[in-house]
């Protein structure tokens, strides 16, 4: 590669994972040991959410919120909530750019370690594997931006 060729290399974007960590997390069996003298049939919900906190000029902390909720009935049989960070070093991105790694991008490299945190929580709380779906992290976040949008179209303004 001659000098140009890399300074122009590096000149564009840059994304870097720097660590991948396990935040916070909790497992609750609240109507334990009933739950296992019954057959297990249960309704699961699972509820996503994201945070991002600017570390440093170019280091953003992003944390995947994931909370589980199995119930059977009106009775819960286990609530997981897993807290999945990581820490991604951005460089180089435009405002919109870096609004969709941090809102998408890196919410989708965390999820597969959330979901292997689950699925493990689960089984060693007793209880049949629990294999998450995929997510569409882009997909959520368009829907987000657009919701966004939503108001400000409404009263007249517009999002910059």
């Amino acid at each position: 590669m001659t000098e140009e060729n890399k300074a122009q290399a590096g000149d564009g974007p840059h994304f870097g994972i720097v660590r991948v960590y396990l935040k916070d997390v909790s497992f609750e069996t609240p109507n334990s040991p009933e739950v296992f003298r019954q057959d297990f049939k249960p309704d699961v919900n699972l509820q996503l959410n994201t945070s991002v906190n600017k570390l440093e000029d170019s280091l953003y902390e992003v944390v995947l919120n994931v909370t589980v909720t199995s119930k059977q009935g009106d009775k819960t049989g286990f609530l997981v909530e897993v807290q999945q960070a990581g820490i991604f070093e951005l460089k180089g991105y435009d405002e919109a750019q870096k609004g969709s790694v941090l809102g998408a991008y890196c919410p989708n490299t965390l999820y597969p370690f959330a979901r292997e945190a689950v699925s493990d929580l689960v089984v060693k709380g007793g209880f049949p594997q629990l294999l998450l779906s995929p997510i569409n992290f882009d997909a959520l976040y368009t829907q987000k931006m657009t919701q966004a949008d939503a108001p400000a179209a409404a009263s007249g303004q517009v999002a910059h």
